[in-house]
């Protein structure tokens, strides 16, 4: 599937419409397998310091062995999805090798039930069919139990590949999506540069001066405002932000500063941070 296909235009609570990157099914799957091989490595760590401690204590019960290796699992995979979600790179690390993060799909900030929603939901689309066909395979269960397992597995696993926003249950109880990360930008060495320069020519400092309020505000006066008009907000923001204009126009010059700071701000709204206005800080 194409770039474009992949993108949404996202309009947040203040108006502004951000154009933003939904995950594939192909790299949120990936994602997942990096998770489950940490989760599995992890508990099998575990599991050996534990057997170890069970045989030096005398103790080698199988069944007890498998318990607290159900009940662990459990605890761990719960706490690792939701510890790294909750986090402000709102992503676990196989979300951050493969470059997504999940993200709130009305615009505000990820909110702590929502990643616990989303994660509780992976429990029945996952997790539980999956625990399911390994004990029917142990205790020999008749064999209508595995298919119906299959069936409840497959019916959640392929439902990103039948909706456009590639959302899984969990995201459509929840009101998340998985999203591409941007990609941070390696700030130069300080001796050569104190202010890294963002496009356009405009430092960080310069585009945090203003926030969605005066984005909204100035992509209006970009669209129906005068000469005489945009004469005098090219003015007033180059004096605010200490600015030397180099455009052939006010108008290219508040073109290029809002493609700037829209840009700084839909990087900080996928990492969970929003500036209402100048005043938000």
């Amino acid at each position: 599937m194409s770039a474009a296909a992949m993108e949404r235009m996202l309009v947040t609570p203040e108006g502004v419409p951000l154009r933003l990157g939904v995950g594939t099914v192909g790299a949120r799957f990936g994602a997942l397998l990096i998770d489950l091989a940490i989760i599995v490595g992890a508990m099998i760590v575990l599991t050996i310091a534990a057997l170890s401690t069970f045989f030096a204590i005398g103790q080698s019960s199988g069944e007890l062995v498998l318990v607290i290796w159900t009940l662990g699992m459990f605890l761990f995979r719960n706490a690792y999805f939701l510890l790294f979600e909750m986090s402000p790179r709102a992503a676990t690390p196989g979300k951050r090798i493969v470059g997504l993060r999940v993200a709130s799909r009305d615009g505000g900030r990820l909110r702590p039930e929502a990643v616990f929603t989303r994660n509780a939901l992976r429990e029945l689309e996952l997790f539980l069919p999956i625990t399911v066909m390994i004990g029917a395979g142990a205790r020999g269960v008749d064999g209508w139990i595995h298919l119906a397992a299959v069936m409840w597995c497959l019916v959640f696993v392929l439902l990103p590949v039948f909706n456009r926003d590639k959302l899984r249950a969990g995201d459509i109880v929840a009101g998340t999506w998985v999203l591409t990360a941007p990609k941070p930008r390696l700030a130069r060495d300080l001796a050569e540069e104190a202010a890294p320069a963002a496009p356009g020519g405009f430092t960080e400092a310069q585009l945090d001066a203003y926030g969605v309020h005066e984005l909204h505000v100035l992509e209006q006066a970009l669209r129906t405002a005068d000469r005489a008009t945009l004469r005098a907000i090219a003015q007033r923001i180059a004096a605010k932000i200490e600015h030397e204009r180099g455009f052939e126009s006010d108008r290219e010059f508040l073109a290029a500063y809002y493609q700037a700071m829209r840009g700084r701000l839909e990087s900080g709204l996928l990492m969970g941070r929003r500036r209402r206005d100048k005043h938000d800080r």
